[in-house]
């Protein structure tokens, strides 16, 4: 039925890439002589050995995945990244394996929600393996939406296929050499947002490294308490272009920077991402200066760093927008889930299928006064074909239905109505924190029963593989032959 060896081998693989990483916060607690050395140490030998049994066990497999097998795998890779990432927590924080897996589960899916308090006096190993963790999952998802998910037909995704999400003999190496390309990217990016953290705020090295990490992939992990609230403006100005560049799509700019050309800006995605972080941050920063909240300039920066946050799902925290009133709250809570371009770090509806929808929405009342006309419908210059439009449709309701389901399993364990629906939005949109003072921007999930963690990490994850990955899953015609 299922291919196992193949699965085992590139299991064994992943894992063996993330015990390498495990090193990193292992060396620091050797160097920096903190207590916790052989608690990771110990996580960090489980997670060789296991990745050596299913190398061995998938060893002489040749690769070659079904469409089915590649549903499975792409579940099975970021579960099994979650369990073995959430070792370190469990042997160093002392905490359950809910709360290590919800940590864990957030940071591989750059959600940017936290269970985790008083970050001051964390060790500094956490801190970074947390990043890490956000950083691995950023650039891990880049790699998924190019070269899996369009094969998957996931959400419409198909009108990204390129040769870098064809999977055949022929142009494999094509997509093994444009997946290297996006990486070095991303590393180059990464360095330039640490090297600007550190010049032009005042953060430390250590601070510098951690925030880049989590800025790129618009994962929204911090080392304080208070966020960037705890750092100066030019932090500020810092993420938010970083945060910018996190939710384009890194293929693009892969492409327009070997071509040397604007293409990344004659995209329908990047222009629309661009007119809606422009349109809002005028909205609201007119709002925040015409009710006295702030002063001009502080209004403009302020909107500008929490609208681009939440749009990116980056998560990042910069005062209390939930105390700003009624319009606000609102604002923020319909662009949660909007996301931004498909490609990116970020997570979210995405605003292709938003462009998409409209497209055809404009068509179809075309067609009510013109009942005969034969209509074409191209999106970015590609033809949207009904398999596309199909695929589409699919994931729509896919994706509302998961939020509402999830928002009534949380409102059945007994959270507030407000706290089951934002937690449900954000969740399932990858964004970090919600609305409230419970897992507002200044609150985080400490106190959610485990239970209703369990249920965010599953809402997280489908999110993050785009519904109908994790959803198929469920589906009994799925495991037959």
């Amino acid at each position: 039925m299922f291919s196992i060896r193949p699965i085992a081998l590139i299991l064994g693989l992943v894992l063996s890439k993330l015990a390498l990483f495990m090193w990193l916060p292992t060396l620091l607690a050797l160097f920096t002589g903190g207590a916790s050395f052989q608690e990771f140490l110990l996580a960090t030998l489980i997670t060789h050995i296991t990745a050596a049994l299913l190398w061995l066990l998938g060893r002489g497999a040749k690769v070659k995945l079904r469409v089915k097998e590649m549903f499975l795998l792409t579940t099975l890779v970021w579960l099994s990244v979650c369990v073995f990432g959430a070792l370190p927590f469990v042997f160093i924080s002392h905490i359950s394996f809910t709360d290590a897996f919800f940590e864990t589960m957030s940071g591989v899916t750059t959600t940017g929600s936290t269970v985790l308090t008083d970050l001051a006096h964390t060790p500094p190993p956490i801190l970074l393996w947390r990043s890490i963790l956000q950083w691995l999952g950023g650039v891990g998802f880049i790699v998924a939406a190019v070269a899996i998910l369009p094969n998957l037909n996931v959400g419409g995704m198909k009108l990204f296929q390129t040769e870098s999400s064809d999977w055949s003999d022929k142009a494999a190496p094509r997509a093994a050499t444009m997946a290297k390309r996006i990486v070095v990217l991303y590393v180059t990016l990464t360095f330039a947002c640490v090297l600007s953290y550190y010049v032009l705020s005042n953060m430390s090295g250590f601070e510098a490294i951690n925030h880049a990490m989590t800025t790129l992939s618009t994962g929204g992990y911090s080392t304080s308490d208070k966020s960037m609230n705890h750092f100066s403006v030019g932090a500020h100005w810092v993420a938010i272009v970083f945060m910018f560049i996190g939710g384009l799509p890194f293929l693009l700019m892969v492409y327009s920077l070997q071509q040397r050309n604007f293409h990344l800006f004659k995209d329908a995605q990047v222009r629309g991402f661009f007119i809606l972080v422009l349109v809002a941050c005028a909205i609201l920063s007119l709002y925040l200066s015409l009710t006295e909240r702030y002063p001009w300039p502080d209004a403009i920066r302020i909107s500008l760093f929490n609208l681009v946050s939440v749009i990116t799902t980056t998560g990042f925290g910069l005062e209390d927008f939930g105390s700003w009133g009624p319009f606000p709250l609102l604002l923020f809570g319909l662009l949660m889930a909007c996301g931004a371009c498909s490609g990116s770090t970020a997570g979210g509806f995405k605003i292709f299928r938003f462009q998409v929808g409209m497209a055809l929405f404009k068509r179809q009342l075309y067609l009510l006064i013109h009942p005969r006309a034969m209509v074409g419908q191209r999106y970015n210059g590609r033809h949207l074909d009904d398999e596309i439009v199909r695929s589409l449709i699919t994931f729509i309701f896919g994706y509302f239905a998961t939020i509402v389901l999830l928002a009534l399993l949380l409102a059945l364990i007994s959270l507030p109505p407000q706290v089951a629906i934002s937690a449900a939005i954000t969740a399932v949109a990858n964004v970090g924190p919600g609305i409230g003072d419970i897992i507002g921007p200044n609150g985080n999930f400490a106190s959610l029963p485990a239970s209703a963690k369990w249920l965010l990490a599953i809402g997280m994850l489908m999110g993050r593989l785009e519904i109908m990955t994790v959803m198929v899953l469920f589906f009994p015609r799925f495991w037959r032959s």
